[in-house]
């Protein structure tokens, strides 16, 4: 699920940011304090997926820097011994003598996500919010595919040159790559439409099949989830229908 592993980022040349610390493997631990020699003053994390913060603690331990997210979100795969000395909200900043990183909130992936904006460089930190060679998984109740749609739209605000994945290779055309991902999530959606209209009233099992047949069968429990979170999100737009009963879906034709 992470590819080639998590990316972690340090900004800075006289004092340090890093960002999204990653996992507590000791190795990886050892390299960020390597390469930040004691100038590390600050630790940012995106959100807390077990591989993006739970190297925040060693390094924190070992520097004394600020620590700088959000809080665990209520859900299960969290590090939840995150504890940040600065709870971030929308459009905070973190400024320094060599650059300005700016908070912005972007739900979706999981609620208490956030990506970065490095105002002089005009380079976005996506975390997961968006990845170079996949597509996220979203995942309720945490998950939130209204806004996830939403956070992406909500970056096409801001003048993005370059970005910088959790995980992946730094995307250029950043504006080229937001708009597909918005399109690609719409396109999933109308074939979630498309797919209720052929079955009928279905459960996931039934459902996954038709609207990821173009996926190989092996990831469909991993499906399952984004599909449920287009659901749901057709549920809050009055558009499709639950039976808790029997956890079927139908489409509401208005």
């Amino acid at each position: 699920m992470t590819g080639a592993g998590t990316n972690t980022y340090l900004l800075g040349d006289e004092e340090i940011a890093v960002l999204d610390p990653g996992p507590a493997i000791d190795e990886h631990i050892d390299a960020i304090l390597e390469a930040g020699a004691g100038r590390i003053r600050w630790i940012v994390c995106t959100h807390t997926h077990p591989d993006h913060s739970p190297a925040w603690k060693a390094v924190y331990e070992a520097t004394g820097a600020q620590v700088l997210g959000a809080l665990p979100a209520d859900d299960m795969f969290q590090d939840d011994t995150f504890r940040p000395d600065w709870k971030l909200a929308h459009d905070d900043v973190l400024g320094t003598g060599e650059f300005t990183l700016r908070a912005v909130h972007t739900p979706g992936h999981v609620s208490n996500h956030f990506c970065f904006f490095l105002e002089e460089e005009r380079m976005l930190f996506a975390g997961d919010h968006i990845m170079n060679g996949s597509t996220v998984v979203i995942v309720p109740p945490s998950g939130d595919m209204k806004a996830y749609i939403e956070s992406l739209q909500l970056l096409l605000r801001y003048d993005l040159h370059l970005i910088a994945p959790g995980h992946g290779e730094v995307m250029e055309d950043s504006k080229g790559v937001v708009e597909w991902l918005v399109n690609h999530r719409l396109q999933r959606e109308a074939k979630v439409i498309k797919g209720l209209r052929r079955t009928g009233r279905a459960d996931l099992d039934t459902l996954v099949k038709v609207v990821y047949d173009d996926v190989d069968e092996g990831l469909h429990e991993m499906a399952k989830l984004s599909m449920s979170a287009h659901l749901i999100k057709l549920h809050q737009e009055n558009r499709a229908l639950q039976h808790p009963g029997d956890e079927t879906w139908e489409l509401i034709e208005i």
